[in-house]
């Protein structure tokens, strides 16, 4: 069948070509969307469309034009007089109907379309005439009914109202800053040649622009159309303004303390208006002769508070009348609010995002080596998600690894991040085991979710996850707890890698009936060792099972070479498994095990007899000599570790273990029983088990403090030398 021609049209009108491509969206079997004369066994929705019988062609603004899916006009249905002048023609391409600057843009449009089959509706649209005059329209780009190929586009000739409509309801569908100026950019194209928008530098950050006084307005170009070359000096997209600049604008639109729209009709008013060859350049978008419309955004209060400026150019020869500003500044009042809501979220999104950078890890201490990598989901995400990692050195030597995952998103979620982040690292210092860091943040988490008591109505963080590990660099091994966590990665020196055998457990707050013990995994991680922790969004892929996802994170960790920097390696494992488009944060904290040599390290095991406490002496004695420590240091530690074996020989049963370990710039002492009682300084400088000598070790040493073990406990102290 031959190809109709523009001026003869098919037999299809414009609500049938639009309705067929349409079908694809409309769900099927609906009665408002399946068309009741199809024929029987027809399966292709329809949509109903009822124009006026009595209409004529004089009041039809819709048409239609097919694509094939190389962008050329297969068939077209224009006939009404709205779009005279169109010059359409069958096999041309369908970007020669559009101004030269909007090309690029339309095609990008027009492949997306073809390439995902996702509709692009309802976006303000110039097309040119023959004669050089413009018609505004607005264009929905879709994928053609099947059995054909390629696109439809439909084309609604604009009225003003229906073009109002139309661009508060695009401008008003996403919660990003950028892409909020620039649906009103391109809607306000409209009425002009270039649109931009230059905000509030306030805006960007989130800041309160209320506190902003008259004159202090710093602008900053959210958007600016069409796409284009422009030339040198000009302010274009994501440029600041000149100081000058906002500060002529800023006064120009503040009239008596109100803000109002502003037009300066030419070049040579602008000219003088600027006063300066700098601003023209930095304002104006060309050498020819120009006209502005100025339309401030506002927001609604006792004072009114300006968010920015919207600028609309066009040339001098169509002069801006009161219809058509009153119509600009309709718009931009509609659309204030939708800038602002992008405001709120942008600072929500980065406070959230800072409080989750400030919880990243600094160092992992001089035994163990870290690297983490942080990776937001999309700005379009209802804020940043509650991932956290977290690696520090404890007081005792050894170090603390710890990630986690709260439910939800925002600040209800980085509150609880930061509570249980801060409360987690506050009770491993504190010397608590990690099954028993667990158990108080399964607490925590039940009494934030209390109505009463919780962080915010409609939050809840049940079942949030949360895994810690602590290296003991001594030993060479790791005890590790975990509350509904995905299982670390451990690379072993010769390259083996594969999950922990972690024991499952439900996530923090779980129901009393689900609630059991929290186990501790015990491992050796020798010198070399890889340990990767992370969060599920790393492995997550609903087209693979999670443990293929595991899987191919322990391949690419097992790559990571022993002489690879860190930081440089945990950014490819991240760049090679997170998905393009991540629907969930990204987290990932490498370690790599060091430990102490083993000439810096030594422990003996003491029977508890009376005189335990001078064979200790002896012992360390011989040892601070062969690592040539100062007199006045050796003489501080052999007091130290007298007074607490002695300490642990009055109230311990069984052998004492001591420990002494050279680190940095210090010495750490350690002296293990099976006692259970808290040492503490008290008043009368007595341990609270009736031990004396706490007071000495006080004075003795930078810090001590207690850990509790699964048959005693160990005090530790540290003695600078």
């Amino acid at each position: 069948m031959d190809t109709p021609s523009p001026s003869s049209s098919s037999s299809s009108s414009p609500f049938d070509l639009v309705s067929s491509a349409l079908g694809k969206y409309i769900p099927r079997g609906g009665a408002a969307a399946a068309d009741a004369s199809g024929a029987p066994g027809e399966t292709t929705a329809r949509v109903r469309v009822h124009p006026n019988p009595a209409a004529g062609l004089q009041e039809q603004i819709l048409g239609a034009v097919n694509l094939d899916r190389e962008l050329r006009i297969t068939r077209s249905n224009l006939d009404a007089p709205v779009f005279a002048g169109l010059d359409v023609v069958t096999g041309s391409p369908f970007v020669d109907l559009l101004p030269p600057w909007d090309v690029p843009t339309v095609t990008r449009r027009l492949r997306q379309v073809l390439e995902t089959g996702e509709a692009h509706v309802a976006r303000v649209q110039r097309l040119r005439r023959a004669d050089g005059s413009e018609l505004v329209v607005s264009m929905s780009i879709l994928s053609a009914a099947a059995p054909q190929e390629g696109l439809t586009v439909s084309l609604i000739a604009m009225a003003r109202r229906l073009h109002l409509y139309a661009a508060e309801t695009a401008i008003g569908t996403s919660l990003d800053i950028g892409e909020t100026a620039q649906s009103l950019a391109e809607s306000l194209l409209a009425w002009g040649d270039v649109a931009a928008i230059d905000l509030d530098f306030a805006v960007w950050t989130g800041e309160g622009v209320t506190e902003h006084g008259q004159g202090r307005i710093r602008l900053r170009r959210a958007a600016l159309v069409p796409d284009r070359v422009w030339p040198e000096g000009y302010v274009t997209e994501g440029d600041d303004l000149p100081k000058d600049a906002s500060h002529l604008l800023s006064q120009a639109i503040r009239r008596d303390d109100a803000a109002q729209a502003i037009v300066i009709p030419d070049r040579e008013s602008i000219e003088r208006v600027l006063g300066s060859p700098k601003l023209v350049r930095a304002l104006v978008p060309s050498d020819r002769s120009a006209g502005v419309a100025c339309i401030p955004l506002v927001l609604d209060g006792s004072p009114p508070v300006v968010l920015g400026v919207a600028e609309v150019w066009r040339r001098a020869d169509r002069p801006f009348n009161d219809s058509e500003l009153l119509d600009l500044q309709e718009l931009v009042a509609r659309t204030s609010h939708h800038v602002d809501l992008a405001r709120q979220h942008q600072r929500e999104h980065t406070q959230v995002l800072a409080l989750q950078r400030r919880l990243l890890p600094r160092t992992g201490g001089d035994t163990v080596e870290t690297a983490s990598v942080y990776q937001p989901a999309t700005p379009d995400s209802a804020g940043v998600g509650g991932d956290w990692v977290n690696s520090f050195p404890l007081p005792d030597g050894r170090t603390a690894l710890v990630v986690g995952d709260v439910v939800g998103h925002g600040l209800g979620a980085a509150a609880t991040m930061g509570q249980l982040s801060m409360e987690a690292r506050a009770l491993l210092s504190a010397g608590l085991a990690p099954d028993e860091v667990l158990e108080h943040l399964d607490k925590t988490v039940t009494m934030l979710d209390d109505a009463e008591s919780g962080l915010a109505a409609g939050y809840s963080a049940l079942g949030s996850t949360c895994c810690i590990a602590v290296y003991d660099p001594v030993s060479h091994r790791v005890a590790l707890s975990s509350a509904g966590h995905l299982p670390p990665i451990l690379v072993l020196p010769d390259g083996r890698a594969a999950p922990l055998a972690v024991r499952p457990h439900p996530g923090l707050g779980a129901e009393f009936a689900l609630r059991e013990p929290f186990g501790v995994h015990t491992f050796a991680a020798p010198p070399g060792s890889l340990l990767a922790l992370y969060t599920d969004g790393l492995v997550e892929d609903p087209a693979v099972p999670i443990d293929e996802g595991i899987g191919r994170l322990a391949d690419a960790v097992s790559t990571v070479h022993p002489w690879d920097v860190l930081e440089e390696a945990a950014r490819w494992v991240v760049s090679g498994l997170s998905p393009q488009r991540g629907r969930d944060d990204v987290t990932l904290l490498l370690a790599r095990m060091i430990g102490y040599r083993k000439g810096d390290t030594a422990t003996w095991r003491l029977p508890a007899r009376d005189d335990a406490a001078a064979r200790a002496r002896t012992l360390v004695s011989a040892l601070l000599r062969e690592w040539r420590t100062r007199d006045d240091t050796r003489d501080r530690v052999l007091l130290l570790v007298s007074e607490l074996v002695t300490n642990a020989v009055r109230f311990a049963r069984g052998p004492i273990t001591v420990r002494l370990i050279r680190a940095g710039h210090g010495l750490l002492c350690e002296v293990g029983d099976t006692g259970n009682g808290r040492p503490r300084l008290g008043r009368g400088e007595l341990l609270d088990d009736g031990g004396r000598g706490l007071h000495v070790v006080h004075r003795l040493t930078a810090r001590w403090g207690v850990r509790w073990t699964d048959t005693g406990k160990v005090v530790w102290a540290v003695v600078a030398r």
